[in-house]
This record gives structure tokens, sequence and C-alpha cells, in this order.
């Protein structure tokens, strides 16, 4: 198991993030995400798939809540799988959700220049969960790919059996 993290549709848009300056001292990892929701609010669950390329190693998980939100889902999904990185890494995550995927690459900065406030002067919604994607994605340098949802990519349809399995649990 590598020390990068410990046990327990194709790529069409891909862009650099960098937090850290030396990427051959990180090993790389390819998180890959997904997130479920019955109405919204409603019963939902996460999952996510963290994959280190170069040993094949691989770890899944999944949770879910009884009342929550397609994006909080999406968010946890995310948060979950940086969370069992254990040092800085180069990570390639993979979403199909574009609220993921633009918050972090566009809209966090100005967020946080504004006080975890948007552009109309409003409180971010689900701030605290956006709040611990900063601090996690300060330790790590990301490049975003987005995936379409249910196109057949593998990945993400695993991701998505896991976190409709966990929402499904917890109706």
């Amino acid at each position: 198991m590598p020390d990068s993290f410990q046990s327990g549709a194709a790529d069409l848009q891909s862009a650099p993030m960098t937090n850290q300056s030396n990427q051959a001292d990180k090993p790389t990892v390819h998180l890959f995400t997904d997130g479920a929701c019955s109405g919204n609010p409603g019963p939902g669950g996460w999952a996510f798939i963290l994959r280190h390329p170069s040993s094949d190693a691989e770890i899944e998980g999944n949770g879910g809540e009884r009342t929550t939100t397609n994006n909080r889902m999406e968010l946890t999904a995310v948060i979950k799988g940086l969370e069992r990185l254990t040092r800085p890494s180069l990570v390639h995550l993979y979403s199909d959700s574009q609220y993921v995927l633009k918050g972090l690459r566009e809209w966090m900065a100005g967020w946080k220049r504004k006080g975890w406030k948007t552009a109309a002067k409003k409180p971010v919604k689900n701030v605290e969960l956006w709040q611990r994607l900063d601090e996690l994605k300060a330790q790590h340098e990301l490049q975003f790919h987005w995936v379409e949802g249910h196109s057949g990519h593998p990945e993400n349809e695993r991701c998505d059996t896991l976190a409709v399995a966990a929402r499904d649990a917890h109706r």
C-alpha cells in the first residue's frame, strides 16, 4: 500500500491548480467522486474511489445522511476522499459535478476574498464544506477532470452505485 493514502464519459476538461511547487516529491493519485440524493433535501449518499496508479492500490469509501442535498453529497465525497490522503499529493479529481469543479477552480478564491459571500453578497451555501475543502486543497495540487454522469465511465458508475447504496441505507 503506498504511503500517499492509508487502507481502509471520458476526461473532457482538465485544469491544474498548483498549491505546491515541487510536483516530483508528491505521489500522484486519482480521486473519483459522486453524490446521490432522493429529493432535495432528502436522504443522500456520497462515494469515492482513491487510486494510486503506480501501485494499482485502491480504496473505496461511502456514507450518507438522512436529510441532505445533492450538492452537499458531491462536496462530501471529495472531502472524504482527500481526507484519506496522508501526505501532500498530486490529485487528479474526477467528478460529474460542475458545482464542485467550478467551485474549486473558479469561485472559491472570490468567495474567500469577499468573506465567504457570493457576488450578490449572500452567504455561500454549504460554507462549512467549502471551507473544509479549502483547507484540504491547500495541502495538495489538484487537477480537475469533468466526466459526464451516467455515460459509462467505469469509476463514475461505481461511485454512483456506492452513493446510491449509501443513500438507500439512510432512508
